[in-house]
């Protein structure tokens, strides 16, 4: 299985996202193969090899224990469909240190699309990088009516999660959401944040936030990495 060898993509860093890609896939769940074993199924250097695992060790990916091989340290963040939940409280399930660090904030007009999701001429937008276990796994876009915008603001937003900031110092208590994911390719801005290239697959999660009185809250314009982000959902058939 050779890698594109005239992309401009490093050849390290396509047999790293191979490799995310089969841990993600459940083909990874323990142990990845050797160094030689990884030379002769993707047809490169040793060198290769290491660079492309040396990052995904530094990344927490991985975890190499000497004299036994190399290990899949990270958990896929799963996040079921039918809850209302937190990106923090989502990693949090799974085991993992949640983290934020707040990019832009200010009022700003909205563009015409925005405008007919929110019914705001104008809103107070924030963007943050999420992190799980420090690593980088995607990028948030929320866009609030200025009066909340103005509150959360008051916050630490590199340490808060704006769910729990609606409910405890807003007054939001009960809410509902519409969600639409699809997938996407990283925004070139957003790349470099992520230490992605900048034809990286995303998945992309628009979600509008109202609470009782149907009344506007949020609306998330998210960009999560496809190969540690997932989305579950448990179904059902009834029988006629």
């Amino acid at each position: 299985m050779a890698l594109d060898y005239v992309s401009s993509i490093p050849l390290h860093v396509q047999l790293k996202h191979k490799i995310e890609e089969k841990i993600i896939k459940g083909e990874y769940t323990n142990k990845i193969p050797s160094e030689r074993e990884l030379m002769e199924e993707y047809y490169v250097s040793r060198s290769t090899v290491r660079e492309g695992i040396s990052q995904l060790v530094r990344e927490g990916v991985l975890e190499k224990r000497p004299g036994k091989g190399t290990f899949v340290k990270l958990k896929p963040i799963n996040d079921w469909l039918g809850s209302l939940s937190s990106t923090s409280e989502t990693i949090e399930r799974m085991g993992m240190a949640p983290g934020a660090k707040l990019i832009e904030h200010e009022i700003i007009k909205l563009d015409n699309r925005l405008k007919e999701v929110t019914g705001l001429e104008n809103a107070y937008y924030f963007k943050r990088v999420r992190y799980a276990n420090k690593i980088p796994i995607g990028i948030e876009r929320h866009y609030y009516p200025i009066h909340i915008g103005k509150e959360l603001i008051k916050y630490d937003l590199n340490k808060e999660a704006f769910y729990d900031l609606l409910e405890r110092e807003v007054g939001v208590k009960t809410f509902a959401a519409e969600q639409i994911i699809k997938s996407s390719k990283v925004l070139k801005e957003d790349a470099s944040l992520l230490g992605v290239s900048s034809t990286f697959s995303m998945l992309n999660a628009e979600r509008k936030i109202t609470d009782i009185n149907n009344n506007f809250i949020e609306f998330e314009d998210a960009y999560y990495r496809s190969d540690m982000y997932s989305f579950k959902i448990n179904l059902s058939r009834k029988s006629n």
